[in-house]
């Protein structure tokens, strides 16, 4: 290998990487001296110079001329008789300077600096990955869809960097084909064995987040600020915004005329419905609007324990509960109270009974079903048609006329 070769080969790494130029010559030198060490035993008396941009490389050894009988190192030192061939007006005690040419060089250690070389790009390239990506957590970022596994698929950035999303940050509903272009936020980066792993997650409250950014304006601006974000990835969100201007509307702002901002980012998280509310200190206020669509009648706040008892009328407790229990569920996590709802007494209902006195006729598993949907009382069952039921609880029909009728035998 020529030393223009080699230059040349390093230059066109440069440009695939972006490399600057001080880093080209940094580790050139490192290469050339780890070779003169291993042929001269130290590089200290070595100076060597890289010109990029031309292509080549010099190096020169610096001597000390001693008198032809005083040489005790033949790598620091050269003899007056031997430096004299050079030029005759050499003194003892002068520096001499020679160039170590390329060629010199055994083949050994060509091939060591080809090897060292390839080592220090590789180690390199996996540094400026990892650094990189590093910055980028918490960042939306797009890739190509290059190899679907079982656990994991992989993608390809830009650059060809390789990044993985896997199965548990996927939505559920995700359906992907080698490729398509995914968007995902950058969870996390790991140092692996040959490169680092770049791990990014659709399921994050993150990319939520950072997809509202991108729809709307106001958040990008700061003018309106994201609080906080809870998700079920693929079902149910709830975000809380705040304005910083009085003259904007953040829950408006967001949500867009007809919906206009907020359905590309529905459509994009696979028909996840996303609920946006006003933040607010008010702690009453806050549960309230998190529990939407669902209407209050009235709320205990417990500060000591962290816990709201809500209470409802029995048309909206389902609707606060939500589905497969969704909506309440977000809501807690969303204003960190813990929520427990109860349906307003009727005077004329004050006959009822709770689900579990009826434990030794119903199975408890299908009473924890009913509660889930709001009918934790027996008239709350009963006022409810057996098609609803059927609907809500996806129990059998079979199973839901049988509760009906013991339910309704407690009353005759």
């Amino acid at each position: 290998m020529k030393s223009l070769d080699l230059i040349q080969s390093f230059a066109e790494f440069k440009d695939q990487k972006n490399i600057d130029r001080e880093t080209m010559k940094t580790i050139l030198e490192d290469v050339f001296r780890a070779v003169l060490v291993k042929n001269y035993g130290s590089d200290e008396n070595y100076d060597i110079i890289i010109n990029v941009d031309k292509g080549d490389f010099e190096i020169y050894r610096i001597l000390e001329v001693v008198a032809d009988n005083e040489v005790t190192d033949e790598n620091r030192q050269i003899a007056l008789s031997k430096a004299r061939l050079a030029a005759d007006d050499y003194e003892i005690g002068e520096e001499y300077t020679e160039e170590i040419k390329f060629e010199q060089f055994a083949r050994r250690n060509i091939l060591a600096i080809r090897q060292n070389l390839a080592s220090r790009i590789s180690e390199m390239e996996r540094s400026n990955l990892y650094e990189r990506y590093r910055k980028r957590v918490g960042l939306l970022v797009s890739a190509e869809v290059y190899q679907i596994r079982k656990r994991e698929i992989v993608l390809r950035d830009e650059e060809d960097n390789e990044l993985i999303l896997p199965k548990t940050e996927q939505i559920p509903s995700d359906f992907y084909r080698k490729g398509d272009t995914i968007r995902a936020v950058v969870d996390r980066v790991e140092i692996g064995r040959s490169a680092p792993l770049v791990f990014v997650s659709r399921t994050s409250p993150r990319f939520l987040e950072c997809l509202m950014e991108l729809e709307v304006p106001e958040i990008f601006d700061g003018l309106i600020t994201i609080k906080k974000v809870v998700r079920i990835p693929g079902e149910r969100a709830k975000v809380a915004v705040e304005s910083y201007d009085d003259r904007v509307d953040p829950v408006g702002a967001c949500v867009g005329m007809r919906g206009s901002r907020i359905h590309g980012i529905v459509k994009e998280l696979r028909n996840e419905n996303i609920d946006v509310i006003s933040y607010t200190t008010n702690a009453s206020l806050y549960v309230t609007r998190a529990l939407s669509p669902a209407k209050l009648t009235t709320l205990e706040i417990n500060e000591e324990t962290r816990t709201a008892e809500v209470y409802l009328q029995p048309e909206e407790v389902s609707l606060a509960i939500g589905k497969n229990g969704y909506n309440i569920r977000l809501a807690s996590e969303l204003t960190g109270y813990k929520i427990d709802v109860f349906r307003d007494a009727d005077p004329e209902q004050e006959d009822d009974y709770n689900l579990e006195e009826f434990a030794d006729e119903i199975e408890p598993w299908i009473i924890d079903v009913l509660k889930s949907v709001g009918c934790d009382t027996a008239r709350s069952v009963l006022k409810m048609s057996p098609e609803f039921l059927v609907q809500r609880t996806d129990l059998e029909e079979e199973t839901i006329n049988e509760v009906l009728q013991i339910l309704q035998r407690e009353f005759e």
